[in-house]
């Protein structure tokens, strides 16, 4: 995982011990699901560790499966692969529903793009010779 995410300058930030406090864990807690790589909270300048609101939503995943449904920590690790795998398998079906959808308009158009060599955008119909 990476150490610092893009667009840090918009994110909110919360310290360990402030986390360790809303969540009623202890601070190794958090540490040690860092070390298992289950969470990756940004470092500052200090190295201080900072958790956003992704990973906080991420945590809260965690404790649920830890304490109300008593999974082990490599369960956890199972289901967040396969929670994060299923989730980029719908991006790509969004994707490919948006291409067909996008395909059928244009044929219901008359616009032909299969031999273009440049793809042609949205906006006045175009003729191909």
């Amino acid at each position: 995982m990476t150490a610092r995410r893009r667009d840090d300058s918009k994110r909110r930030y919360v310290m360990i011990s402030a986390v360790a406090e809303r969540f009623e864990i202890h601070p190794q807690t958090l540490r040690m699901y860092e070390r298992e790589g289950l969470i990756a909270p940004v470092r500052s300048a200090g190295n201080t560790r900072l958790y956003d609101e992704e990973t906080l939503r991420r945590l809260e995943t965690i404790l649920t499966l830890t304490r109300d449904l008593g999974v082990n920590l490599a369960g956890v690790e199972v289901i967040l692969n396969m929670r994060e795998q299923m989730e980029s398998m719908q991006l790509e079906v969004d994707r490919l529903l948006e291409f067909v959808k996008r395909e059928t308009l244009d044929r219901r158009a008359g616009i032909k793009r299969r031999h273009a060599l440049v793809r042609l955008r949205s906006g006045p119909l175009a003729r191909s010779d």
